[in-house]
């Protein structure tokens, strides 16, 4: 039986090369406050962990957003290499017992990774609702558990002592976590499928969408539902120009143009531009940011670490 503090151990020498460098906050410092949702980066990379030094100011860690509810519901979004550090972090946090919501977009290896080494999973207090999108043939938990065997690894996905509860939702529903807040899915244009994700209640609207291909003429509809009106709209950035995309539209990624664009086409309050090509390193994403605030100017960049209370103040992140 493996504990958390061996699943750590593990899962730092497993993984170490995303954690490198010292972990950093950006832009807003803010504490949880009441009526708000709080969103913290951990994981923006898309595809692969990026480790090194070219991209320690964004990071290189698989996606996964840390939000918590203003009735302080836990909801982690993806559980790339950035559910690493969140898991310890809970844990130093509230060592009793941890209970939250784990929203999956899809299980692309990049945004399931880091689940078997999310500690808190071998807490036997704690208790996570996972939530994904429903598929024809396989069943979430199947995929899940794939991971939690040889000849990938050496415990079972039976063995995990947390109480996991695995539920599958379909496109367009919406469910309620806590009192005050509504979580609305829609499929976007991916292969294999994808969900975003649209996190509200009464003064806030938090729109995650991290992987989608748009089409030349038209923007993803599902991608424009979840994002009206947002306060903040999380969107795929993962390719540096149109003919990069064109060149492999069939990985269902998307532009800084795109992204910019989107936020004016759905009336975005603020945008994040997420899941960057492993191929890009911190002057690279500071130079689409850059273009991108020419177009929509309330444009910053998802880096490691950075906490945002939403609704925003003013003043963007850097």
């Amino acid at each position: 039986m493996y504990s958390h503090v061996h699943v750590i151990k593990l899962s730092r020498d497993i993984l170490l090369c995303c954690l490198r460098h010292p972990f950093k906050f950006w832009g807003q410092d803010n504490n949880k406050k009441e009526n708000h949702l709080y969103i913290r980066f951990w994981g923006v990379r898309g595809t692969i962990p990026t480790p090194g030094k070219d991209t320690i100011e964004v990071g290189g860690n698989t996606p996964c957003v840390e939000v918590r509810t203003s009735d302080d519901q836990l909801i982690i979004i993806d559980a790339g290499t950035g559910i690493l550090p969140l898991g310890r972090h809970l844990l130093q946090e509230n060592p009793g017992r941890i209970t939250g919501n784990i929203l999956i977009s899809h299980t692309h290896w990049d945004h399931i990774q880091g689940f078997p080494f999310f500690a808190p999973i071998w807490g036997r207090t704690n208790r996570f609702i996972l939530m994904g999108r429903k598929r024809v043939g396989q069943r979430l938990e199947e995929i899940v558990s794939g991971q939690f065997m040889e000849p990938y690894l050496p415990f079972a996905y039976k063995s995990l002592p947390a109480d996991l509860i695995v539920k599958e939702v379909n496109d367009n529903e919406t469910i309620f976590i806590g009192d005050k807040t509504g979580v609305r899915f829609a499929a976007m244009n991916h292969p294999g499928g994808c969900l975003g994700f649209r996190i509200e209640n009464e003064h806030s609207v938090f729109a995650y969408c991290s992987d989608v291909g748009h089409e030349d003429d038209e923007f993803d509809r599902g991608v424009l539902q979840l994002a009206e009106g947002a306060d903040l709209l999380v969107h795929d950035s993962h390719f540096s120009t149109i003919a990069e995309r064109n060149m492999r539209r069939d990985w269902g990624h998307s532009t800084w143009l795109e992204a910019a664009q989107v936020a004016i086409e759905a009336h975005v309050k603020n945008l994040a531009l997420f899941h960057f090509s492993p191929d890009m390193n911190d002057a690279a994403v500071e130079k689409i940011a850059k273009k991108a605030r020419g177009i929509f100017p309330r444009t910053f960049i998802a880096r490691e670490g950075l906490k945002i209370n939403l609704p925003f103040s003013d003043e963007l992140p850097e």
